[in-house]
């Protein structure tokens, strides 16, 4: 797969795993992408959850996409992103309507944008389950 066809994958299926190191044990949970482009790849959580506390402490992490049968998994290091614009985007997205309760409860400080550049993704099918691994540069 090409990058283009990789942040098509992801944008297309945007319901993923995150996969992230809480002292010596992993934790893993789905999540659901804001978008992926040459940008990065961008999510949001609360800063009062377990997850913001761990990628704190280690922003190492690997997210796991599925679609059409492929399964896309990205390593890479995770940055807090400082950006109202980009907030209120993810607050003003039809498909984020769900964080209007937020701003009706005064927690929209919670809110904490996260993005993932220069990740490395490796592909998988069922097909491909034996060959060499190829990994691609996003």
């Amino acid at each position: 797969m090409t990058k283009q066809e990789i942040y098509q994958l992801m944008n297309q299926n945007p319901v993923f795993h995150l996969a992230t190191v809480e002292r010596d044990q992993p934790r893993v949970r789905g999540m659901l992408l804001f978008r992926a482009d040459e940008e990065g790849i961008i999510f949001h959580t609360a800063s009062s959850k377990d997850l913001f506390r761990q990628i704190q402490q280690n922003p190492k992490a690997k997210l796991c996409f599925q679609g059409n049968g492929v399964q896309v998994r990205v390593s890479g290091v995770l940055e807090q992103v400082q950006d109202e614009a980009l907030r209120e985007e993810i607050f003003a997205h039809p498909t984020r309507k769900f964080l209007q309760a937020w701003k009706e409860l005064g927690i929209e400080h919670l809110l904490t944008v996260f993005r993932m550049r220069d990740g490395k993704a490796v592909t998988w099918t069922m097909e491909t389950n034996f060959d060499k691994k190829e990994y691609i540069e996003l």
